[in-house]
């Protein structure tokens, strides 16, 4: 795979205990699959839709895939799609940014700029 930046979607308090912390181990999902599911720019949507449809206070975070190393495998999901999975905790050093994702009214979400 040739992306350099992967998404990971999260509650907000869960990803600033892990800034705070210096490590993100994973949400409950991540923690039970053995695994930090993340998305790249063309998934994030669905993946949002799908996972979080619903659920407000979220945040978007950009990881710089090079630091990774052997950690990140691209593994089929979705009809096939290949997704990042990474086999260990993050290091927050990898983080590039966070952005809040807005929940309307009725329950959808807008993403933010990925540049």
């Amino acid at each position: 795979m040739t992306h350099t930046i992967i998404y990971k979607i999260s509650p907000r308090a869960e990803w600033e205990a892990a800034q705070q912390a210096g490590t993100f181990t994973g949400a409950t999902i991540d923690v039970a699959d053995g695994f930090i599911h993340f998305s790249t720019a063309e998934q994030a949507q669905e993946t949002l839709d799908k996972h979080f449809a619903g659920q407000s206070d979220l945040v978007l975070a950009a990881i710089a895939t090079g630091p990774l190393g052997v950690a990140l495998k691209w593994e089929p999901s979705r009809g096939g799609a290949l997704f990042p999975h990474l086999y260990g905790s993050l290091d927050m050093a990898h983080l590039l940014w966070t952005r809040p994702i807005i929940t309307a009214t009725d329950g959808t979400h807008t993403m933010p700029d990925l540049i």
